[in-house]
């Protein structure tokens, strides 16, 4: 490895002081890890109906196009869509490419047979040392250069509320004619107020059980999917630290493996401890912002509504004291906008309920990570004040749901079954970090759907300043399950004004059995 950074000494610095270590002793044939942008040019706008596609100009591409390999024998793989910013109408399809390629483009129509006129794409090249990763038994020796990556976005905009559209990827060399075997489809948010599905989960990795998860998503026909962070596990340390393990092509093979569903399912992701690379920016996530097409552009944590929930996507990161690499590296940004956007939230007469969604958890009793202090002191009196109906974690790999929860105590026990009215009760928080990677384990017995054991004193801590773990027992864990899973939320907005609108939330395991079972209503 290029760096000779200690562990210990690593542990001592934060994300910010390391890439800039590491920065100032690495030279590139290029510039330093991360080659810009390359090929086609951001796109202007899109398409559908009504207008026309338009595109920026293509840029400087980093090889002439002579030594590139013809694009006819480059295959695009890992697609993979996103909100932007409006889900009624605007979304972002990503998708990779293994070699340089001239002028990617989008195909898209309301009919797989009639697809348009081409959207011009963004290709961005992440550029990896060779030095700095550890898998290597797989690469020849005389293989020395660095590992190039070339992943490709096309934000799509003026589409139209519920409507499915079909897409084709491709670039110079590489069009639909002979390929309508690749077209996908996705379809956008509509603009009422009708019941949908969506689903939720963290920690997912490369693995077989993580293969069955995925598709566990789905049979659940969701109109989105949330991923709670700790994505690919190609960083495998999870401090953040220069020192920790790291293979950048284990992302290749996480987009190939979620392609199935992420190719129509919106993907939205939040950051993750594994998710700070620190070769890459100050704050880690510069190889992030090049694989993902977030709904606001370079940061890392962002919202938006879909019916009538409005969902947040958090960077625990920030507020993290036990894995501190880049404890407070917004500057107090973050917990500002997540005031502010709260506020704006419950102000909406068309929003019912609010979801956040981030890593570390805020109320969790697993034996391996537990709760985090930073998101209950900075987050927590938010979600109290604006009543936030849901929260969802990942970290853990675990199931568990907590009793509805005010002012940091259960306001109530909520059994497998139960209605929660968060306006009155509180918060309910649940961990779904079992996606595919591992399991870990709770100090007391499991507890779900068929095999109840209420226990009122349960062992956990929390992760407090200065690496301290402060032991608590608590009567607020209500369901526990060893084991992996999926959460799925169907929502049922009121059908009358002066109704009810409900949250109906099921958590599955792996091979689709039904843990548990709750309503929150409003």
């Amino acid at each position: 490895m290029t760096s000779k950074m200690t562990p210990d000494v690593a542990r001592t610095l934060s994300a910010a002081e390391q890439h800039e270590w590491f920065r100032s002793r690495t030279t590139s044939r290029r510039s330093l890890l991360r080659g810009g942008l390359v090929g086609a040019g951001a796109v202007a706008g899109a398409t559908l109906l009504p207008g026309t596609a338009s595109a920026a100009t293509p840029s400087a591409a980093l090889l002439a196009p002579a030594s590139r390999p013809s694009g006819s024998v480059v295959a695009p793989f890992g697609r993979h869509v996103a909100f932007g910013a409006d889900p009624t109408r605007q979304m972002a399809v990503s998708w990779q490419v293994p070699a340089l390629v001239g002028r990617p483009f989008v195909r898209i129509g309301t009919s797989p047979w009639d697809l348009g006129e081409r959207v011009y794409a963004d290709l961005r090249n992440l550029t990896t040392p060779r030095s700095i990763v550890h898998s290597e038994d797989d690469v020849s020796p005389n293989d020395t250069d660095d590992i190039q990556q070339y992943f490709v976005h096309a934000n799509l905009d003026r589409l139209r509320p519920g409507r499915t559209y079909y897409y084709f990827i491709g670039h110079d060399g590489w069009d639909v004619k002979g390929n309508v075997t690749s077209v996908r489809s996705f379809t956008t948010a509509e603009s009422g107020r009708g019941p949908f599905t969506f689903t939720a989960f963290g920690d997912q990795g490369i693995s077989y059980d993580a293969v069955a998860t995925t598709g566990l998503i789905r049979a659940q026909n969701p109109v989105f999917h949330l991923h709670a962070g700790d994505i690919s596990y190609a960083e495998g340390g999870g401090g953040g630290l220069l020192t920790d393990n790291y293979d950048p092509r284990v992302w290749d093979s996480f987009f190939s493996q979620v392609e199935p569903v992420a190719s129509s399912v919106p993907w939205q992701v939040a950051m993750g401890n594994h998710e700070i690379e620190t070769w890459y920016s100050p704050d880690g996530y510069g190889g992030q912002f090049d694989r993902f097409a977030l709904p606001q552009e370079k940061t890392s944590y962002y919202s938006f509504t879909y019916g009538n929930v409005a969902v947040l996507s958090l960077d625990v990161n920030d507020v993290s004291n036990e894995l501190p690499a880049n404890l407070g590296y917004s500057g107090g940004k973050q917990t500002a906008w997540l005031d502010k956007q709260l506020a704006a939230y419950r102000k909406r007469a068309d929003i019912d309920f609010i979801v956040a969604f981030f890593h570390h958890c805020a109320y969790c009793t697993c034996d391996s990570h537990s709760s985090e202090g930073g998101a209950r002191t900075n987050w927590a009196p938010l979600f109290d004040k604006y009543s936030v109906d849901l929260v969802i974690n990942g970290h853990n790999h675990i199931y568990e749901r907590t009793d509805p929860i005010k002012a940091g105590a259960a306001t109530g026990k909520a059994p497998i079954g139960a209605t929660v009215h968060a306006a009155q009760q509180g918060t309910t928080y649940i961990t779904a970090g079992g996606a595919g990677v591992s399991l870990y384990e709770f100090s007391s017995a499991d507890s779900y759907a068929g095999h109840v054991q209420d226990n009122d004193a349960v062992a956990g801590f929390v992760n407090d300043p200065g690496g301290v773990q402060t032991k608590e027992t608590v009567n607020w864990s209500r369901v526990r399950y060893t084991g992996y899973c999926l959460l799925v939320v169907e929502s049922q907005p009121a059908t009358h004004q002066g109704g009810t609108s409900t949250l109906t939330i099921r958590g599955l395991s792996g091979a689709g059995q039904e843990l548990d079972r709750i309503v929150l209503a409003r």
